[in-house]
């Protein structure tokens, strides 16, 4: 007789993440039940729940979001038990609120990191390690392409390109999307330069998210604003204002980008803008690797991303138990595009993506793995 084989204690269906012993779900695309929610970008924190558990950080986000839910706040490292299962958070590092979901069944630990990573941004709970035996990963970044500066050097960076423009009596426009990318921007602007002003959609998540950390002081743009105002300050704005009537009327100005994007080769002048800042609020191809090294788990499972490319090495270079999922995850793919409130719920723009083959990728690989061992 063959033996009834064991359900894993999570599985991918057509809702989302699903742990059946609970019935529960971890940041579902279709609405249930129970939802289990890592952070507030739109692709992890959708509409039509019955109940939402989420870190209480993240509540007035998803509030502001969602509308009026029924969601309950818990405390990092706070467990509540669901039928036997004990479910617990721990920070993803992320955005502000961002939660890794850690799922104990009778021994056994699947941990779902949601968005994350590892990098410490000054303004999100850092990332913290969970000890697990299967790791559930997003790979938005998993190509060796992909090794990010420590943030500070970045904005430093930000800083000379903004007194720069200064100098040169024209507006500085920074484009990030309008939860957590505008935030770490706002907070390490050096406000000695000059003011910080903001889009309305920018403002809107900035208010919300003053209620849970300090932010240096922004100004809305409004109809009274004039240009002269703005010449010599700084703009924060989203990717959708990028090319609109409202920007076109700050003449003069200097365009910039911050995302992860911004590696690729020619993708700053696709998308015509002056300057590109590599800046992600994801694990580079380092940092995700040293996640699941640290996390002591026999098992990973990759979801959206590169995640072909990146179980493919961690099986055949690094001897795990890897294989990919499906899921409707967005990761940083979409911040480029446009949205009601301009943050990830967008079009997705990947064609910068053609510009590093997987034959390029595999060499790269091939290159670095001295250092992985």
């Amino acid at each position: 007789m063959s033996k009834t084989r064991k359900k894993p204690l999570l599985c991918f269906n057509d809702r989302g993440i699903y742990c059946e012993v609970a019935n529960v779900y971890l940041d579902p695309w279709r609405p249930v039940e129970n939802a289990i929610i890592t952070h507030g970008h739109s692709d992890h924190s959708r509409w039509g729940h019955k109940n939402y558990i989420t870190h209480h950080q993240n509540v007035p986000i998803i509030k502001h979001r969602l509308g009026d839910i029924n969601v309950a706040g818990v405390e990092w490292g706070e467990t509540f038990v669901v039928n036997n299962v004990i479910f617990s958070l721990f920070p993803a590092g992320h955005i502000i609120g961002s939660s890794q979901v850690r799922v104990e069944h009778k021994g056994e630990v699947w941990v779902f990191t949601g968005d994350y990573k590892t990098q410490d941004d000054g303004i999100s709970q850092p990332y913290e390690v969970v000890k697990c035996n299967t790791f559930i990963t997003e790979c938005t970044f998993g190509l060796p392409a992909f090794n990010w500066l420590p943030q500070q050097e970045v904005f430093d960076d930000v800083n000379a390109w903004w007194a720069e423009n200064q100098a040169e009596k024209k507006t500085s426009v920074i484009f990030g999307y309008t939860l957590g990318k505008a935030q770490n921007i706002i907070k390490h602007l050096d406000t000695s330069i000059g003011k910080i002003y903001t889009h309305g959609a920018v403002e809107n998540m900035t208010q919300v998210i003053r209620r849970i950390v300090d932010l240096p002081p922004t100004e809305l743009i409004t109809r009274d604003t004039k240009k002269e105002d703005l010449l010599g300050n700084v703009v924060v704005a989203p990717p959708s204002a990028h090319g609109s009537i409202w920007l076109r009327k700050m003449s003069p100005f200097v365009t910039a980008t911050a995302s992860g994007w911004m590696a690729f080769r020619g993708a700053r002048a696709r998308r015509a803008i002056d300057k590109g800042f590599v800046l992600s609020d994801h694990c580079d191809w380092y940092g995700l690797l040293d996640s699941i090294k640290a996390t002591g788990c026999e098992k990973v499972i990759a979801t959206h991303g590169y995640s072909d490319i990146f179980s493919r090495y961690l099986r055949e270079e690094l001897g795990y138990d890897a294989r990919t999922a499906k899921t409707q995850y967005e990761g940083e793919s979409a911040e480029m595009g446009t949205s009601h409130e301009g943050d990830e719920n967008s079009e997705k723009e990947l064609e910068d993506a053609s510009e590093i083959t997987v034959d390029e990728n595999l060499k790269s690989e091939r290159s670095i793995r001295t250092l992985l061992k």
